[in-house]
């Protein structure tokens, strides 16, 4: 089978779908009774492919066209203005060195996926020696306590000892019991045992991946020191502003429509501050985007489109404006159909940034060409050009 590229097919492509199946003119008046009706067929088959266009997977991506869905948007607008990814506040952690001391192991590299728990360094120290020697010394006392508390049961029981030694060993048990759990507490907010007395083994604190890693093997560091950065980036947030006016008719859940070259995405509003940006006078708002397939990076900055419902709830529906196209002295936008594309005639409403409402003409969940939908307009002319449409 003869294999056709973008710019060659596409002229056969058109030719098919603009002219249809040629009928011989012996066979179109075999019967005269019939001529009519094949006329009448051959112009609505003719009028069901007028505006199609057929392509397919491969040609699509070859001729770079972005394909798009088509959002419900308020019909107060659509708001297109700048945004910044950034990481989930819960989602990024901190690894500092709890108390000073010299790293005798990295257990973690740059990139490398852990779980929550996993060692990530050792850190062997003073601090560390006496914070486990503590320990030992208080369970010390804690089994002696523990032993005396038996010893005056059994002597009370048999009469021997007052009540009041009782209630003494009762006491200094109680106070081991303390001493001890006051001393795993310390150590456990540093870290833990790692190892031997003098070192502290410092664990993730979340399960993710390793963005950053400040630490070197033999380094001596101060406590506070920061030593790794774990992040969990399946979910980011997309930071942008808006007019206090727009953000009144936001709600949390709301949708925002994420941009970057060759990539798109949806994001659900998580927070609309109730506080103006002392600086810019403008609303924070930050909406939450699903990253698990790892596409977007924190710091990108990205282009976001807010749909922005009137105040008494109508709603619209709202296209790029790069998607629209005049045919035949017509708005249009080309639909993904199973075939190819398919030009259909749209009414505007009003634009905002890089968004414009469309009025009439599609219903919602379709996808259109919009970063290429020039080249498809291009090529229907030329197939009409050439047959005389």
């Amino acid at each position: 089978m003869r294999k056709w590229t973008l710019s060659a097919a596409l002229p056969l492509f058109l030719v098919l779908a603009a002219c249809g199946e040629t009928v011989p003119q012996n066979e179109a008046h075999d019967e005269a009774g019939h001529a009519e009706d094949h006329d009448e067929e051959g112009e609505e088959d003719h009028a069901e492919e007028e505006g199609a266009i057929t392509l397919s997977e491969a040609q699509i991506r070859s001729a770079g066209i972005l394909l798009v869905p088509v959002g419900m948007a308020g019909s107060g607008g659509a708001a297109s203005l700048p945004a910044t990814i950034e990481a989930d506040p819960q989602g990024m952690q901190v690894v500092t060195a709890a108390v000073g001391g010299r790293i005798v192991a990295l257990h973690r590299n740059l990139g490398e996926a852990v779980r929550r728990g996993d060692p990530l360094a050792v850190i062997e120290s003073r601090e560390a020696a006496q914070m486990q020697g503590e320990i030992e010394a208080a369970r010390a006392r804690l089994a002696l306590a523990r032993s005396n508390l038996g010893r005056e049961q059994r002597l009370f029981a048999e009469k021997v000892s007052p009540e009041q030694d009782l209630i003494a060993a009762r006491t200094t048990a109680t106070e081991a019991g303390i001493a001890l759990r006051l001393a795993q507490q310390q150590l456990a907010a540093t870290g833990r045992a790692g190892g031997g007395l003098n070192r502290i083994s410092l664990p993730s604190p979340i399960g993710g991946q390793v963005v950053s890693r400040s630490a070197m093997l033999g380094q001596v560091v101060a406590a506070d020191t920061e030593l790794y950065r774990v992040a969990n980036l399946g979910k980011l947030s997309v930071t942008l502003s808006l007019s206090a006016a727009d953000a009144a008719t936001l709600r949390p859940g709301g949708t925002v429509t994420v941009t970057a070259p060759g990539r798109t995405a949806q994001a659900r509003i998580s927070f609309v501050s109730p506080i103006l940006d002392a600086q810019t006078r403008l609303v924070p708002v930050i909406a939450t985007i699903d990253n698990r397939d790892g596409q977007w990076r924190v710091g990108e900055n990205v282009t976001a489109a807010v749909d922005l419902p009137s105040r008494d709830g109508g709603r619209a529906i709202a296209v790029p404006q790069i998607a629209v196209q005049t045919v035949e002295g017509k708005s249009s936008v080309f639909v993904r159909t199973r075939t190819g594309f398919q030009a259909v005639p749209v009414e505007l409403g009003p634009v905002s940034g890089d968004r414009v409402i469309i009025t009439k003409g599609l219903k919602g969940g379709e996808r259109i060409a919009a970063t290429g939908s020039f080249t498809l307009k291009a090529e229907l002319g030329k197939g009409e050009a050439e047959h005389g449409h």
